[in-house]
């Protein structure tokens, strides 16, 4: 609304709905509500102790200020951050017309994978973390009753529908995320890099969760946000580690396949070089074998 990209004829305050908001534990792992906000997950010590990646994810988005007011939900749902869509000077692809100025235009922000229609990158930090933690949400309508999709399927490829950012329809509200329990033994870390090393909004964004057997992993996943249109994973990344011990050298080695395939534009080359070291000093930070990097952001 304050970049004049919608205006709506009323606005619905849901606030004080309590049933939208809180961290709650079940016997298939927590469920937790759009309302709940960012410090209130960062600070759980549930949360903090067996869901790394998302404590990490919402303690280093934006200042803490913003972080007592900011929900998960809001976080889901923003929309991209590309300064053609956001301003009201440019009437780009997203908006309903046939140019995207970023091609040609100001694009260092922008995405290096999966895309052809529109190139800006996913903007919430928390959905890094929930794709790596395998969440879905769940959708609620007066008249057609609740359905539950995940994290990746809840964001429409602009490819698709540049104009639709979610699956969510008109009549529909996000009324919780479910996240199922880790199985034992895992570890996950998430971290982002911004061109301040303050809060900033993600160049390169990595989320890393590892289901370890002993020094062996079982099984990785590998979430990256500002890479792409809508958060992604790296089936190749996570090739590279399952089944072995996490070291320096299978950390690099996922770390340079995660960006296999990119096509970077004109102003955004740099990607290449930062998301290989990302997806690697977060992976040995989840494994326990480096401390949070001092030159992340947040």
């Amino acid at each position: 609304m304050k970049d004049g990209i919608e205006q709506p004829t009323r606005l619905v305050n849901i606030r004080n709905i309590s049933g939208l908001h809180g961290i709650r534990e079940t016997e298939q792992g927590l469920t937790i509500g759009p309302l709940t906000t960012l410090a209130e997950i960062s600070d759980h010590p549930l949360i903090q102790s067996q869901y790394q990646i998302l404590a990490d994810a919402c303690g280093h988005a934006a200042t803490p200020h913003i972080r007592n007011m900011a929900t998960v939900g809001g976080n889901l749902l923003q929309r991209v951050q590309c300064w053609y869509y956001r301003s009201s000077d440019f009437q780009c692809i997203r908006k309903g017309k046939d140019l995207c100025f970023a091609f040609d235009g100001l694009n260092q922000y922008h995405a290096i994978m999966e895309y052809a229609t529109c190139p800006s990158v996913a903007p919430s930090s928390a959905a890094v973390a929930l794709l790596g933690l395998n969440a879905s949400v769940e959708l609620s309508s007066a008249k057609r009753g609740k359905r539950t999709v995940g994290i990746r399927e809840l964001y429409v490829v602009p490819d698709a529908n540049p104009t639709k950012f979610t699956v969510i329809e008109p009549d529909e509200l996000l009324t919780a995320i479910v996240i199922p329990k880790p199985a034992p033994g895992t570890r996950s870390a998430y971290q982002k890099y911004g061109e301040k090393e303050s809060f900033d909004w993600a160049i390169a964004d990595a989320g890393v969760v590892l289901e370890m057997d002993g020094d062996v992993c079982r099984r990785a996943v590998i979430t990256m946000g500002a890479a792409s249109p809508v958060v992604r994973r790296s089936p190749q990344a996570e090739a590279a580690l399952a089944g072995k011990p996490i070291t320096q050298e299978t950390a690099r080695a996922a770390g340079k396949v995660a960006v296999e395939g990119a096509q970077p534009l004109s102003g955004n080359a740099y990607k290449l070089d930062l998301f290989p070291v990302a997806v690697y000093r977060t992976i040995l930070l989840a494994a326990g074998q480096r401390d949070r990097d001092p030159s992340a952001a947040g």
